[in-house]
């Protein structure tokens, strides 16, 4: 009788091991983040130093070896003179980093300089106040993601809930997301029908580069 309860006991403990659902994928590790440079400034300068020479050249050495980037010129102040003149200071600072990128062989159309002022301190101080560390320009070498065919991944991804589903096509948010795929807003109907395949447990089809 003992061993027959035991029996029980195990089958039920069995089933109900079974009936649990499997563990969550675990999550994919954050990219890296994208390599920065620091070129700093005399005051009320935007000619560029032997060390900001060095420091851009590595910037771009860093862009030639990343394929498909884009690079950021941000320019700063400090908080003396008027935020107006360092406003315009601040973007003569990132223009003179670009073309100095541009000497070293950064394509001009991948470079985006822009201008700040005295917004953004590096280092926090009062109004009027001369610092070296705020008179700088952060150059950002981000790579590009490659681009998909948004139209044919949402094909597939109609194809595979028409495939899987035994849902009524009438019932939830998928017919109204197939219809923004139809109408061309991919943005909209992607990520509701990727959902509801993840949710299905159906593996999502594979994305075309373009």
């Amino acid at each position: 009788m003992l061993k027959s309860l035991f029996a029980v006991i195990a089958a039920v403990l069995l089933l109900g091991a079974c009936d649990e659902p499997p563990p969550p994928a675990a999550a994919p590790p954050p990219p890296p983040a994208p390599p920065t440079f620091m070129v700093f400034f005399d005051w009320d300068r935007s000619n560029l130093s032997s060390q900001a020479l060095n420091t851009i050249q590595q910037a771009a050495t860093a862009f030639k070896t990343r394929g498909a980037a884009r690079v950021t010129a941000t320019g700063h102040t400090d908080t003396s003179g008027p935020e107006a003149y360092n406003m315009a200071l601040s973007l003569r600072r990132a223009n003179t980093v670009k073309d100095a990128l541009v000497k070293e062989g950064v394509p001009a159309t991948a470079i985006t300089t822009v201008g700040r002022g005295e917004a953004g301190l590096l280092v926090q101080t009062g109004d009027q106040v001369r610092e070296p560390q705020n008179r700088r320009v952060e150059i950002v070498v981000m790579v590009q993601m490659a681009a998909f065919d948004k139209a044919a991944y949402c094909q597939d991804l109609m194809a595979s809930w028409r495939k899987t589903s035994t849902a009524s096509p009438a019932q939830g948010p998928v017919p109204e997301a197939m219809a923004d795929c139809t109408a061309g807003r991919y943005d909209r109907g992607i990520p509701v029908l990727e959902k509801a395949l993840t949710d299905s447990r159906v593996a999502l089809p594979a994305k075309k580069m373009l």
